[in-house]
């Protein structure tokens, strides 16, 4: 679905069929979407981190940390910095491959 489409579908005031709600956790073609960046900002805000503070640890610009958050919620079809660092661990162990809850190295 379309940025458009996506954002005309939650403001329009119709009911909606609950069989085109996609259910979590997000398939490896979502997640293999995001780039190695925007897994390392997925885990900067798992930890409770702020753009600003992602931004120094990354030593990039706050606008441009901001970009990856928004380009992460686009991907993933999520509305909140919340739903990413809730579904973190499903988000990084998928696109890295690793069963859920293991990291990479435990393997």
């Amino acid at each position: 679905m379309a940025f458009e489409e996506a954002a005309e579908y939650a403001l329009s005031e119709e009911e909606h069929d609950s069989s085109t709600i996609s259910v979590w956790p997000p398939t490896d073609k979502y997640t293999s979407d995001l780039t190695r960046r925007e897994r390392e900002v997925v885990r900067l805000i798992a930890q409770g981190l702020t753009n600003r503070q992602i931004s120094t640890e990354l030593s990039i610009s706050e606008r441009t940390a901001a970009n990856h958050v928004a380009k992460i919620l686009r991907k993933l079809g999520l509305r909140s910095r919340a739903q990413i660092a809730a579904r973190a661990g499903a988000i990084v162990d998928a696109a890295e491959g690793t069963a859920p809850g293991m990291a990479a190295s435990d393997g």
